[in-house]
């Protein structure tokens, strides 16, 4: 293999244990999923905490069918609920709630403090910050 391959797969094998390592917190301390998380944050990023399905889908690097059934999950919790589009009733959004916003805000700093703990276990926090810092 190429040293690029090999770098690659260091990289990928990195970021796979930092985000099983967050999604074990997550799901022990508040029964999330890391995409069920990623999926709160965005939509409370979002004008109106809304968003339609496919711009969802886009935000989360899933497919339309995963986002439906994580959706359906987190509407089962209360955490968000689907509305029509006002425009286009075929447009369904995916609206986070009180209770979901709630929810985030609980999970955000163990999400924080774990994300911490993962990338310096894993030696990720130089990486990140040499080269993907936004300026």
């Amino acid at each position: 293999m190429s040293n690029k391959s090999d770098s690659w797969l260091t990289l990928i094998h990195a970021i796979a244990n930092v985000e099983a390592e967050i999604a074990r917190t997550l799901q022990d301390r508040h029964g999330l999923g890391l995409s069920d998380y990623r999926a709160l944050e965005v939509l409370a990023r979002s004008p109106k905490s809304e968003l339609r399905m496919q711009e969802l889908a886009a935000h989360l690097q899933l497919n339309q069918s995963s986002v439906s059934r994580m959706v359906e999950r987190l509407e089962r919790g209360g955490l968000t609920i689907r509305d029509l589009c006002p425009d286009d009733k075929r447009g369904v959004y995916t609206v986070l709630t009180d209770k979901g916003r709630a929810h985030a805000e609980a999970a955000r700093p163990d999400y924080e403090k774990a994300l911490d703990g993962a990338l310096e276990k894993h030696k990720g926090f130089a990486t990140l910050t040499a080269n993907f810092r936004r300026e």
